[in-house]
């Protein structure tokens, strides 16, 4: 928790003036049974109207006090636990914004979302319980001992039994509480994993008639969570219980002794009556604190893990400022290259070298696993090399910053993602700091250019037409034409091709990559494919097996000397086909 008290420190006055409600609110309700009592003993004893009415008078004002104490504390402490929360999701948000994908794996991405929503929403209710709860109950606790002790020292061995019971009580609900806070987190970030998964998947899970396995799943996690919150609720139901009989037994010890010694002396009456009332505002304290002594190590749970977020270091490390410069020339070179997810792992590439050149296409082709996908990550820094370098306009890619790096590629992933908006907006995502007018004209040229242009115009709203989160309403394929008119749109040095043609039939496969062809003379053009038709035209094919490159080279090269690369060519054209490519390639033509 101590590592979230820095989020305070920008609202220092506001804490300020929220203590300093406290603290009249305490002054006021310290006063109050004292004035009561010489209400009895001074006014009602001695008949004395004139007395009754000056300190009648004496309490409404000091209850007024109390009441702007009040006023003045609960105004600044929503204030300033909203501004912390606020502060916290930010932070939280920017961090994992700039965490590596190894990163976000680590934590997941539902434990993500409960850490920025669940956990801070009680790291904000603790902070502020103990920011007006730290004030209240030391100050009021020993001033309504100091206050009772001074009224009826006869009595105060009543205030000692009771806060000895619910020191006793507090510990035992502590005990048996907190174990399971951090427990009933990790129960909440897997229920909130199983419902993102079956949102994302629910097609799927309707198609298959899974519906019953993945709701008996989201049960046992759900009863897990039930029977982890009925356990918490128990243990924290015997507070209110044991709180009555202490507050009601104490009640009836104070009347008892009152009583008892009116026969010799009235004036106890009074002193019975402000003794109780400093009674109430002691157990009243420690109950107070019995709550912090169950918020705050909750709130320590919750804490740790924002903490674990927020000081995570992020495995890919970007410079403040670039100290070298690099070519003007576009390239993309990769010397040596070796990948694997961890130390002990087996690596997924292995020593791979190639140049890709600006104005040529470079494409990537290997069965199912055999590395296309991470070799192309490296580029853009989703990943670091384990060995080698990889080199962007001749200088190494971890010698850019990461606005000046990202700003030279264009990046299309294999399963297009659009984000709620419109589709004006998802085009020009990553276009920034241009006149509306040359917006405009960007956008429709990057969309005819990717084929979306036909679809777009048949819209209702055309340019302007909603896109829901994910770009569920509308096609793969449209959306798949979208996410590369947002890299088109960019118009970067280096054009990455994530399989991005999988979700086009073959005749806006090859219209596209002929209007492609004239737009790419200065620019570096990667491209992952599963089928030849796609990468046919490529200056350079790089053919990947089991992480290893076998093979570079043009098409009619590779058939004629890369045995991975006809096999693959031979499992995708007919007979007749494989025969005329084969033929081709002998001849060299």
């Amino acid at each position: 928790m101590l590592k979230s008290i820095k989020y305070l420190k920008p609202y220092f006055w506001q804490c300020l003036l929220i203590v300093l409600g406290v603290a009249l609110q305490v002054y006021t309700a310290l006063e109050l049974p004292a004035l009561s009592s010489d209400i009895m003993n001074k006014g009602v004893a001695e008949s004395n109207m004139s007395f009754i009415f000056q300190t009648g008078l004496l309490m409404l004002g000091v209850t007024a006090l109390g009441s702007l104490g009040s006023i003045v504390s609960s105004y600044f402490s929503a204030k300033v636990s909203s501004r912390v929360s606020m502060d916290m999701r930010k932070d939280v948000f920017a961090k994992v914004m700039s965490l590596s994908f190894a990163d976000v794996e680590k934590f997941s991405t539902a434990s993500l979302i409960t850490r920025t929503t669940n956990d801070i929403s009680i790291v904000q209710r603790t902070l502020i319980m103990s920011l007006t709860m730290m004030v209240r109950v030391p100050f009021m606790a020993i001033g309504a001992i100091i206050q009772a002790f001074r009224t009826a020292p006869n009595m105060t061995w009543i205030i000692a039994v009771s806060v000895a019971i619910l020191f006793i009580q507090a510990a035992i609900l502590i005990s048996l509480a907190i174990p399971k806070f951090k427990v009933y987190q990790k129960i909440l970030d897997k229920i909130n994993s199983i419902t993102r998964e079956n949102l994302t998947g629910i097609k799927v899970i309707r198609a298959l008639n899974k519906q019953k396995y993945e709701e008996n799943k989201f049960e046992r996690s759900n009863e897990k969570l039930k029977t982890t919150d009925i356990y918490i609720s128990k243990v924290m139901a015997f507070q209110q219980p044991v709180v009555n009989l202490v507050f009601n037994l104490s009640a009836v010890l104070i009347i008892f002794i009152g009583v008892s010694n009116l026969h010799t002396d009235m004036s106890y009456l009074g002193r019975m009556i402000a003794f109780s009332q400093y009674s109430a505002q002691v157990l009243m304290s420690f109950l107070f604190l019995t709550f912090l002594f169950v918020m705050i190590p909750r709130g320590n749970v919750s804490s740790k893990r924002i903490s674990e977020v927020l000081e995570t270091k992020s495995q890919i490390i970007f410079k403040d400022q670039m100290t070298e410069t690099p070519s003007e020339v576009p390239s993309v070179e990769f010397k040596h290259v070796t990948f694997s997810y961890g130390k002990k792992s087996e690596a997924i590439i292995e020593d791979i070298s190639f140049v890709a050149k600006s104005g040529q296409t470079t494409a990537f082709i290997g069965s199912t696993g055999s590395g296309k996908s991470t070799l192309i990550n490296l580029v853009p820094r989703f990943f670091d090399a384990t060995e080698g370098e990889v080199l962007i306009n001749n200088l190494n890619i971890k010698e850019y910053t990461e606005n000046a790096l990202m700003d030279k590629i264009g990046y299309v992933p294999q399963r297009g993602y659009l984000f709620t908006g419109t589709v004006r907006s998802n085009i020009l995502y990553g276009v920034e700091n241009l006149k509306k007018s040359e917006l405009d004209a960007r956008m429709r040229h990057a969309a005819k250019i990717a084929q979306a242009e036909e679809f777009v115009t048949k819209l209702k709203d055309q340019y302007d037409a909603p896109i829901s989160q994910g770009g569920t309403n509308v096609s793969g394929g449209q959306r798949q034409r979208l996410a590369i008119a947002r890299a088109l749109a960019k118009q970067p040095e280096i054009l990455i091709f994530d399989d991005a043609f999988s979700a086009l039939d073959m005749k806006t496969d090859k219209k596209l990559r002929e209007d492609l062809k004239s737009e790419i003379q200065d620019t570096v053009v990667l491209i992952v494919a599963q089928r030849i038709s796609t990468i046919k035209e490529a200056e350079q094919i790089i053919v990947l097996d089991q992480g290893k490159m076998v093979g570079k080279g043009a098409h009619l090269e590779l058939l004629k000397k890369c045995k991975v690369y006809q096999e693959i060519a031979k499992s995708q054209f007919s007979e007749e086909e494989f025969a005329d490519e084969m033929r081709q390639a002998k001849e060299g033509k």
